[in-house]
């Protein structure tokens, strides 16, 4: 299952796992992440395996007006996404930003660095990360998805 299948990430991600078996992909026309009881309805019926989350709110400046928005998707879904993998056993592979960093640092960011987001849209996705860490089930971002991302954007000049 693959969450967020119109956006880079997520394309990615489907590309990669669709080897592997069968992949159902969502986009937010297909599955409001908004709304909790949706997700845990779509989850429990497709008993996923694997559940790649590249889905979340990135209108940057829109989440300043819409945080009730920013918040639901990027806060409550992915520790809703977490409690329903690890109650199937599934496992979960968020996909977070660096907008949980200040953008201070002069070298790239790692997971071990203190965030500090400074806007609405990285405050959520903080808010999200921590709520999967609290219910202490998924597994780090597939390493051939993210150098193929890395891979496109460098070349692309935009940042990651």
């Amino acid at each position: 299952m693959v969450l967020g299948r119109r956006g880079q990430v997520g394309w990615e991600l489907r590309q990669k796992l669709i080897g592997l078996g069968r992949v159902t992909a969502f986009g937010s026309s297909e599955l409001d992440l908004s709304d909790s009881d949706s997700i845990r309805n779509v989850v429990r019926a497709m008993e996923p395996a694997i559940i790649g989350s590249a889905a979340a709110y990135t209108a940057v400046d829109n989440a300043e007006g819409d945080i009730e928005s920013a918040a639901a998707i990027n806060r409550v879904a992915p520790g809703v996404l977490a409690e329903e993998a690890k109650r199937l056993r599934s496992i979960l592979v968020p996909y977070s930003t660096d907008y949980v960093f200040d953008g201070m640092k002069r070298d790239h960011y790692v997971e071990s660095d203190t965030p500090n987001p400074i806007n609405v849209y990285g405050k959520t996705k903080l808010a999200g990360d921590l709520a999967i860490e609290a219910v202490g089930h998924w597994e780090h971002a597939l390493s051939s998805v993210m150098a193929a991302m890395a891979e496109k954007t460098s070349s692309a000049g935009q940042p990651t």
